[in-house]
Parts: structure tokens; sequence; C-alpha cells
């Protein structure tokens, strides 16, 4: 073998020779990387890996992961947006926007957030609402059922107020949907001592967060499932519940750089006005 001024025995002394440093570095910071990405449902990037892996405290640059899943093959899954889901064609009282797009907390218990998604099924819709809090982002009300009425946002309030016993003060934001509107949902809000915050009419980005939280939960739970029961999809809703109690989801911080590919970045254009 010569070739290119080289020798075969040139090239096996290359190809036998000890790896170095960077390279041992290499290797151990792609087996996170594929670690991390089985666990991820394959759904991660490159910018969502590279954010876990600083989380975890790995000091290593974006670029390297982006080289490092380039030459393993490692690659993103894609998914649809969810759809809005509720009707704001009513003649029903809609409160003011007192949230006025400001998506921060200083503390738990302070704005929270909500709205309602749908999955399909081989029986049907599943109807889901969720309520987030905007300190930490993190889940802390979920209900789910086969109709989309005003009871399955009151159980969604009503499990926040098991779990996280909101004092009275506390801004809900929600969109102008007739489940929020009608009168028995805003008896329990004023009953519990809430304050009424809502979107503007046709405007998703008034309430950003919980667009960003449909779309990481479609993109990152339910992505290339198909279910045949209701039972079957409450499934990777309860999983997802979880994993924000226990501190192992998390949405990303209000500063975060992430394409405009995904929905997410509704949420990140805080300024937006």
């Amino acid at each position: 073998m010569q070739s290119a001024g080289g020798s075969r025995s040139g090239y096996y002394a290359w190809e036998n020779r000890p790896k170095s440093q960077r390279d041992l570095e290499n290797e151990a910071i792609l087996a996170q990387i594929e670690q991390l990405h089985q666990t991820k449902r394959h759904v991660y990037g490159c910018r969502k890996i590279y954010q876990e892996l600083r989380r975890k405290g790995l000091r290593v640059n974006h670029k390297r992961i982006e080289r490092l899943m380039k030459q393993a093959g490692i690659h993103s899954k894609t998914a649809k947006i969810f759809k809005a889901t509720t009707n704001s064609k009513h003649a029903l009282a809609v409160a003011e926007n007192l949230l006025n797009r400001e998506f921060t907390a200083s503390r738990p218990n302070q704005k929270m957030v909500s709205d309602i998604t749908y999955l399909w099924t081989e029986e049907g819709w599943l109807y889901v609402a969720a309520i987030i809090d905007l300190c930490g982002q993190r889940v802390v009300g979920l209900s789910m059922s086969e109709r989309m009425t005003k009871e399955l946002v009151m159980q969604a309030l009503d499990s926040v107020c098991k779990r996280a016993r909101p004092p009275h003060g506390v801004l809900i934001h929600s969109d102008r949907g007739s489940q929020y509107c009608s009168k028995d949902y805003q008896d329990v809000l004023k009953e519990r001592g809430f304050i009424c915050s809502m979107s503007r009419k046709g405007n998703c980005w008034d309430n950003a967060p919980m667009e960003a939280f449909w779309g990481k939960m479609k993109y990152e739970w339910l992505i290339g499932q198909r279910f045949q029961t209701r039972e079957q999809a409450r499934a990777p809703y309860l999983n997802m519940w979880k994993s924000f109690i226990t501190g192992n989801e998390f949405m990303p911080p209000m500063d975060t750089e992430l394409p405009k590919s995904t929905i997410c970045w509704l949420w990140l254009l805080k300024s937006a006005k």
C-alpha cells in the first residue's frame, strides 16, 4: 500500500496510535449524548441536549455537541403543532388581559396560565386541561376527559388547589373560551380568591407559555405515537406531570435561544407587544 505520499506501515501506525485526551473526552461526551437522546425518546436536538448537559453540570461548547451528534448520525424527530380548541364566539363576559405578556414570576403561586388541548384516539378525542405556574414553569394542574366542558377546566383548577394550596390573589390567565368564561368556573375563581386574566381575542401570543408547553408535549412525549384508547393516551400526560413534579422535566428559561421552527419561540419572544 503506497498512495498519497504514505506507506502501509505509516497508515497502520496512524490507525493504531494511542487515543488522545481529546478523543477520550469526545467518547465520554458522546456516550452522555446517546444516553440522553435515548431517554428523551429521540426528540432532543443539539440545542436541547446542550441545555440538558449544562443543566447536569457538563461544561462543553454547543458546537462540539453539534459536531459529535452529526458524526454519530444523531438527530431529532419533528412534529406538528397542536391546534387551538376553545371557542371564543359566545356572549359570556370576558376578563381583561391583566397578565399582559409578563411571563415571569418571582415566587410560586403568583402567576399561572391555563389552556385546553386534545389528542385523537381510536375511541375518539381525549381533551386535556393544564395549568402552569410561571415561577419555574411547572405543571401544577391537570385534568383529562372525553368531553371539552367547563368541568374539565374546573377539575384542573381543583387539582391546583389540592396540591399547591395557593393563597388568595393568584393571577390565573387563559383564553376567552366558553369553558373559562362560564359562570360556574368564574364563581369558583372568586370563591378561591383567584384574579382572572384573559387573552385578547384571537391572540395566541398572550398565552405563549401554554402554547410552548403544548408544543413541548407534542414534540417530546407524543411524537409518532398512536393510541387505541383514551386510557392509553392518558399515560404520557401523567408521566409528563410526574416528571415536572420530581424535577426531571423543565421548560427552557425565558432568555434561552431556540430555533423558530418550534412552537417554543412564541414563549421566548417576551418583548413582543
